[in-house]
């Protein structure tokens, strides 16, 4: 089915990247269909497929041929995948380049996705600067912000806060953060080729309006970076009032510095005079505009204000921690949360904050005796092997404690406690084994809403 863009639209494209270019791109997004890929969880142990289509920057992306029902997946449940347009993959990938350019190999980062929601690029920069950064992700709207968490916990990295309020309000924390990331709110030009209502919604009007937004939140994030820090600024759209004319007004009232990114590093881009754009029909992915600017000066060696102390230990929860968690050495516990020693001093700043939607690894809570643990501790990369009974689950069982159903007639001798059910090794979640049945913990929210008529005799192969 044809896609009727609006003809302003197409004059706006025009002015953005010339005739040849702006028809080309309507036209593919007024006919093709949009592009399907995930990135694989290299910590979780998860590898390209043979013969996988790779995405050209991203190294654990790749292309499908068609979307499959993911849902029906449990490896999708686990997050050892997760679905993310392959031009969002460019935002962990020039994280990755400019940490390389600017900062120590083993320097330790603090990292600010500040519109964060689903998550993907947040996902992009844990995997882009792995343990030695401390990822914060915000989103501002409360029913994303859960989504937000829900995708980070799937991660499994104990190293991120989720944060839940305007991205503005972050310059009181001033100059904290190494590389702050801002994908802006938008127009959403970019997904007129998957969203019916980026075309149904755009007007010159909103062009405009959105404009406005950007600047406020990048002036506003601008304190919160620190002297020879890196910002990212990235939209979905096309047009110069939110792409260009920001990062010059970054250039020109904040006093940044706007970086040349290597438009080698992603094939098909296409280069402007300040960042870069992905263009679907020159690109296989949906549009994105990136662009990466530094602020002056001379990083300070440490923050010399003084830092709010972390909650203490939750009773007992320290103890539990030892027992379940890899390498427990490295990290403190702070409440009922599990926070890496080499990023207490960053965690601490962020209690000052309002809006905390999770800060660090939540570890469990305590039910009379009994800790309870979290379905995030069973969703994490830190959780020693073998610190619960295992239970492996055939695929239709798997998908009914998916659905929240109870796990009958458990294998004979499996001790009673908590439990944790798994697919092709990997825990899906926690259960708690009474005898001939385990009751099942996986969070209300998150539980599967298809029915069984609806699952396919076999999961998608997408790993």
């Amino acid at each position: 089915m044809e896609r009727e863009l609006p003809e302003q639209f197409i004059a706006m494209l025009r002015e953005a990247v010339g005739t040849e270019a702006a028809d080309g791109l309507a036209h593919t997004l007024a006919t093709e269909a949009p592009s399907v890929s995930v990135r694989i969880n290299a910590a979780k142990g998860a590898a390209l497929p043979a013969n996988a289509a790779a995405v050209p920057w991203e190294q654990r992306g790749f292309h499908l041929a068609e979307r499959p029902l993911f849902a029906a997946d449990p490896a999708w449940h686990q997050g050892m995948y997760y679905v993310q347009d392959a031009s969002s993959m460019a935002t962990g990938a020039l994280a990755a380049m400019l940490a390389e350019r600017y900062f120590g190999e083993n320097e330790t980062l603090t990292y600010l996705d500040a519109c964060a929601a689903p998550g993907g690029k947040t996902i992009g920069a844990i995997d882009a600067l792995g343990s030695r950064a401390f990822v914060v992700a915000n989103e501002a709207d409360k029913r994303r912000a859960a989504i937000l968490a829900e995708n980070l916990s799937k991660r499994g990295s104990a190293d991120t806060a989720v944060l839940c309020g305007p991205a503005q309000r972050l310059g009181a924390l001033t100059e904290v953060f190494d590389i702050i990331a801002a994908d802006a709110p938008c127009s959403g030009e970019g997904m007129m080729r998957k969203e019916a209502e980026a075309v149904a919604q755009w007007t010159p009007g909103l062009v405009d309006s959105c404009a406005q937004l950007q600047k406020d939140i990048v002036g506003g994030l601008w304190p919160a970076l620190k002297p020879g820090g890196i910002f990212i600024y990235s939209t979905c759209t096309f047009n110069r009032r939110e792409d260009e004319e920001v990062v010059r007004y970054m250039a020109d009232e904040l006093g940044a510095e706007i970086l040349d990114i290597d438009a080698s590093a992603f094939p098909g881009a296409l280069k402007g005079d300040c960042g870069l754009r992905f263009l679907p029909g020159r690109i296989q992915g949906e549009g994105l505009f990136l662009a990466a600017l530094r602020k002056s000066g001379e990083k300070a060696e440490k923050n010399s204000r003084r830092l709010p102390a972390l909650p203490k230990a939750d009773p007992g929860m320290a103890d539990f921690a030892r027992k379940v968690i890899e390498s427990p050495e490295n990290y403190i516990v702070s409440g009922s949360s599990l926070i890496s020693r080499r990023h207490a001093e960053t965690a601490a700043r962020l209690t000052t904050v309002k809006g905390i939607v999770r800060l660090g690894l939540p570890l469990g809570e305590t039910k009379g005796r009994d800790i309870l643990p979290s379905h995030e501790l069973a969703m994490s990369t830190v959780l020693r092997p073998g610190a619960f009974p295992a239970i492996e689950l055939p695929y239709r069982t798997a998908m009914s404690y998916l659905h929240g159903e109870a796990i009958q007639d458990m294998p004979e001798g499996t001790p009673k406690g908590f439990v944790t059910p798994t697919w092709l090794g990997r825990p899906l979640g926690f259960a708690k084994n009474i005898g001939r049945r385990a009751n099942n913990l996986y969070p209300d929210a998150l539980r599967l809403r298809m029915q069984a008529s609806q699952l396919p005799d076999n999961p998608p192969t997408v790993i």
